[in-house]
């Protein structure tokens, strides 16, 4: 590729929780005394996704593998003082999801139910008598059942987890440098190194792209092609007047039309997936206060009367990296091209999954293979033989 600037053992473009976490567990490993550097385009986080999320961990899934996976998030997000940094506060509350379900869905919720209490999750199902005697303030009318997570599941400061595995990986020798990605060298199946929009030149061992939406432009840098696209989703916050009750009780509320609300101080947080015609994909971060007027907030009142009457304070739109295939995240090496390393596509789970996938990769990368959590459902090879791992519970 020419003279360059620097040579690396490993590249990791792109820095926010999902990059960074894999150069904190990199850099921690004994048997890893190679050099990483991180790439982030955004230094300020101002448009990633991690920094605009709803900032919450579940393990109310279908697939056994992303179950294990928040199992894992949830223990390292409880002994973070620890484990990662001492000074930080991300603030968690472990108040569980609420995901409700009407006639139509209570098979496929009793399904995932099982499949999650097999695996360890502490997961409480609850018929509507139950449901109502827990929230009187909710509507249980048109329910046939909840699941809700009595422990391992919440909400936290995603900006504060993100900047301590940053802080930390640079602590453990990690170098971090302001800059986007213009272009990947390859020579054959191989992967030399990556230039920068200044000119700079950096050769490398191993790339891994955990580059959030912009992840296929990565890829299409190397020849390589994964079905990841930006979708907008937009976040609102609202106040109700005389709430207190429900601020103290409210989990993170999944209402069978696809909406949550959550408590957020004395606020709440809430959001929806936008209808398949309004969904495309996304560069923009402009916020569609339609969705609020026509959806949402028909939907809040629908399932809670009090929230008739409420105020939207603040709202922000961020972007899901989106697998089209599967929703399921891009884990692991290319087939053909065995230096170049995905961690791409979470749909919405990368967050809560950072701290498996950080170690996840950081195995494959020293060892050739994964050695805690098997995490090879999630490899290129479904996404090669258009084969998905389909995950019901995509939020």
């Amino acid at each position: 590729m020419g003279s360059v600037d620097a040579n690396y053992d490993v590249i990791i473009v792109g820095g926010a929780v999902i990059g960074s976490s894999i150069a904190w567990h990199l850099t921690g490993r004994d048997d890893f005394k190679g050099r990483v550097l991180v790439v982030e385009k955004d230094p300020n986080y101002e448009f990633c996704s991690t920094a605009l999320s709803a900032a919450s961990i579940r393990q109310q899934f279908s697939t056994p593998v992303n179950i294990e996976m928040s199992a894992y998030g949830i223990d390292f997000l409880r002994n973070l003082k620890r484990d990662l940094d001492p000074e930080v506060d991300i603030a968690l509350h472990e108040k569980g999801y609420l995901i409700l379900a009407t006639d139509q869905g209570r098979d496929i919720l009793k399904q995932n139910h099982a499949t999650q209490t097999e695996f360890g999750a502490d997961i409480v199902w609850m018929e509507p008598d139950e449901l109502a005697a827990k929230y009187p303030w909710m509507n249980t009318s048109d329910l046939s059942a909840g699941c809700w997570g009595r422990t391992g599941e919440g909400w936290f400061d995603a900006y504060s987890l993100m900047q301590s595995f940053r802080k930390q990986a640079r602590n453990r020798g990690a170098d971090y440098i302001d800059g986007e990605v213009v272009e990947v060298t390859r020579e054959g199946d191989q992967i030399t190194g990556v230039v920068l929009k200044d000119g700079r030149r950096f050769g490398c061992g191993t790339l891994i792209n955990a580059a959030g939406t912009g992840g296929s432009k990565v890829a299409k840098m190397a020849g390589l092609e994964i079905p990841v696209e930006p979708r907008k989703r937009c976040i609102f916050v609202f106040n109700c007047r005389d709430a207190a009750d429900i601020t103290a009780s409210c989990p993170m509320l999944i209402d069978p039309s696809g909406l949550y609300v959550r408590p957020e101080g004395e606020f709440f947080i809430t959001g929806i997936a936008p209808p398949k015609d309004r969904d495309p994909e996304c560069w923009d971060f402009e916020v569609d206060h339609s969705l609020f007027d026509d959806i949402i907030w028909p939907g809040l009142y629908e399932r809670c009367e009090r929230f008739e009457a409420i105020k939207v304070v603040n709202a922000w739109a961020g972007h899901y990296s989106y697998n089209l295939l599967d929703q399921n995240a891009i884990l692991g090496r290319h087939t053909d091209v065995k230096n170049f390393v995905f961690a791409n596509g979470f749909s919405g789970h990368g967050l809560q999954q950072s701290p498996a996938v950080g170690r996840g990769i950081a195995e494959l990368v020293t060892t050739g293979g994964y050695q805690t959590l098997d995490l090879s459902v999630f490899g290129y090879e479904r996404i090669r033989d258009n084969s998905p791992v389909l995950e019901l519970n995509v939020i």
